[in-house]
């Protein structure tokens, strides 16, 4: 059976990718509106009308505006995605990361809006939940969470820097340490103290490390490395695009060779003469960060997943 989909900001970095990988699939067919009636509510209601799911990929306030039209159109409203920040931690909105918890892939399925998760929030949220739903992490803990991402992960302005040559090698960002992934990420790691995040982009397009500091002595269970890495392989056992690094890997480790992929390495790396750990999850910010799992949550939705 064809599905009908419209991505509503398809001319951004992620709509184009999600149009690109939707382009090969079978049974899924896009419709789109001419480029001067891209902004006409009254346009956009009537294609939402004649689609199965909507895809939103526009601007926090221009998402909200999008959402409340659909939900204007009662019984005739399409299905939903929203790659925006902006109904992440919204009641009524089902948050698209399948691999959270057993059960969450099928409530995706059946959802009529689903939230897709931020780049930063994935990995961050794929290294805690884990070990909080295990206890090997206290939900009270002080927890610090660096991430740097390719500079298409850091928003307009920093993708324009960059690609006019303009922006620095490296750059630490969100210093107020307000970013908008915080809600998110404190909400579906599980976690009741708020952690310390620091965000960077670097000088390459894609890619991404998320990366999580610990001292083993003072969590709950004092655990080992092979506990650390026992809680993640078994968390994330069957599912398709997790995958859980070996012991003994590499002294160092790079952001970009799952670019193009929706895969997600987790690696575990521990000094256990110092009884201290470094979590690290490395994707493609621009795929399981971002169309990747979009069009993950679409596929659940259309019962493909």
């Amino acid at each position: 059976m064809t599905a009908t989909i419209f991505i509503d900001g398809e001319a951004g970095t992620t709509g184009l990718q999600i149009r690109d990988k939707l382009a090969d699939v079978s049974g899924a067919k896009l419709a789109s509106l001419p480029p001067e009636a891209r902004k006409d509510p009254a346009a956009k209601r009537k294609l939402y009308g004649d689609v199965d799911v909507v895809i939103l990929c526009l601007p926090d306030e221009a998402a909200k505006e999008a959402a409340h039209l659909i939900h204007s159109m009662g019984d005739d409203a399409p299905r939903v995605i929203d790659a925006s920040s902006a109904h992440r931690v919204a009641p009524g909105w089902t948050y698209g990361f399948p691999e959270l918890v057993a059960g969450q892939g099928e409530a995706v399925a059946k959802a009529r809006k689903v939230s897709n998760p931020g780049c930063h929030a994935t990995g961050a949220i794929a290294l805690l939940r884990p070990l909080v739903d295990a206890g090997l992490i206290a939900r009270d803990i002080g927890v610090s969470i660096s991430s740097v991402s390719g500079y298409s992960g850091g928003g307009k302005s920093m993708i324009e820097a960059y690609e006019t040559g303009r922006a620095p090698a490296f750059e630490l960002y969100a210093l107020g340490l307000e970013h908008k992934h915080m809600p998110e990420i404190q909400l579906y790691s599980g976690l009741a103290a708020r952690p310390i995040f620091a965000p960077s982009v670097g000088n390459f397009r894609q890619g991404m490390l998320v990366s999580i500091p610990l001292h083993l002595d003072p969590l709950p269970a004092k655990p080992t490395l092979s506990d650390l890495r026992a809680v993640f392989e078994k968390h994330y056992r069957g599912q398709q695009h997790f995958h859980v690094a070996a012991a003994g890997g590499p002294d160092r480790i790079e952001p970009e060779s799952l670019n193009g992929t929706n895969d997600i390495e987790i690696h575990v790396f521990a000094n256990e003469t110092r009884r201290q750990a470094l979590l690290v999850a490395k994707f493609d910010n621009l795929g399981k960060g971002a169309s990747g799992a979009a069009v993950q949550n679409l596929m659940l939705m259309l019962g493909r997943g």
